[in-house]
């Protein structure tokens, strides 16, 4: 599979971050992107079904056999890391040392490595750069420690670094979505058994585009309030009987008001799945439009995980003509998406820039995306 073009303009930085951190070349760079989830949001760690995408942004790492572990990053002051063992680290690092780790408890030994880390994933907007990053390492220590591992199998991995390294609670979305992803599509998983689709998700033949609204908010997974609502989720589904949500009954009625709601997001998600999967199988793009703007409603009302900064960009897209938009990631800020014809991209880029404006919020990263590809070696 050949490498990204943009993947290797940033794995150039990389590279050269080494050398200079480290004084000798990189045995190799590989690149993870980060990636939009088109629908199926707060699904995946209930066992149901997902969307996403990548997008043409990556955490790319170059790295070498060492003697200790040593963590570089080109971010902020460029700090490097590191020590004889994987214990202790913290912020960026916890990234790459937990995927280490992860590695190591799951029966894939790995040893001391150098890195040096550089990313353009944008970090805090909901696009998932930590998986990035986790996704990135991992291919890097398996293919130097000899390591064979099946995609899927590698996403477990990956998650497990974020929920008992990292302490974030995360299903196994965005870490499938950086290894399995294909460029010009768009992936319909099975978060139970993790099988998947790969939907072709060509939008700019269609003359349609998807615009990602970063809204500048921060976008955090490791705080209560994410935690909270996979807890009620676990409690709706004990209630219930049920192994988790994704088979609760589609009339359930629970007694406690907010674990009603929660289950209704999450029963009303997975059937907004299945209908967008079955829309863009049929090849009628736009049909697509009102299924994510639903998904934001329930998110908004049912699920309460978006924001005011959100809830802004999804207005002012709808108001200003988008197909359909919608919240993307797990809430609380980050990023938004909006369906739309390619040649209303400036008057929905200004109306979504000037509604942020009015109401004194941050001026919104306005960007088009496209379905990317998954993570690869660079070089």
């Amino acid at each position: 599979m050949p490498a990204d073009n943009h993947a290797l303009e940033l794995a150039g930085t990389a590279a050269a971050a080494f050398r200079d951190v480290y004084g000798t070349e990189p045995e190799g760079l590989w690149a993870a992107p980060g990636r939009v989830n088109l629908i199926g949001e707060h699904t995946d760690y209930n066992d149901g079904f997902v969307m996403p995408f990548a997008l043409p942004f990556y955490a790319v790492v170059a790295a070498s056999k060492a003697d200790e572990w040593s963590f570089h990053s080109t971010y902020g002051d460029g700090q490097t890391l590191g020590g004889p063992s994987l214990d202790g680290f913290e912020g960026w690092a916890a990234y790459l040392a937990g995927t280490a780790w992860a590695l190591n408890e799951s029966g894939y030994p790995v040893g001391p490595t150098r890195f040096a880390l550089h990313s353009d994933v944008p970090v805090g907007g909901g696009l998932s750069s930590s998986a990035a990053i986790e996704c990135a390492v991992l291919i890097a220590l398996a293919e130097l420690y000899g390591h064979d591992i099946d995609r899927a199998e590698a996403a477990r991995i990956a998650q497990k670094a974020e929920n008992e390294y990292v302490g974030a609670p995360t299903g196994v979305l965005d870490q499938s979505a950086s290894l399995l992803c294909e460029a010009g599509h768009v992936m319909f998983m099975d978060c139970r058994d993790l099988s998947r689709e790969q939907v072709p998700f060509d939008l700019a033949a269609e003359g349609l585009a998807m615009l990602v609204v970063d809204t500048q908010a921060p976008h955090r997974h490791a705080d209560g309030e994410y935690a909270q609502r996979r807890a009620d989720c676990e409690e709706a589904a004990r209630q219930l009987g049920v192994a988790s949500l994704r088979d609760a009954p589609k009339h359930a009625k629970l007694d406690d008001e907010r674990l009603n709601r929660r289950m209704h997001h999450v029963v009303t998600e997975n059937e907004r799945v299945l209908k967008t999967a079955a829309i863009l199988r049929s090849g009628e793009v736009r049909g697509i439009g009102e299924l994510l703007t639903a998904s934001h409603t329930s998110l908004r009302h049912d699920y309460e995980v978006s924001s005011v900064e959100l809830d802004s960009a999804v207005d002012a897209a709808l108001g200003a003509g988008a197909l359909g938009a919608r919240m993307t990631g797990g809430g609380f800020g980050g990023s938004a998406i909006a369906l739309v014809e390619a040649d209303a991209i400036p008057k929905i880029e200004d109306a979504v820039t000037g509604a942020a404006a009015q109401a004194g919020l941050p001026a919104p990263r306005i960007f088009t995306a496209r379905a990317a590809q998954g993570a690869h070696r660079v070089a």
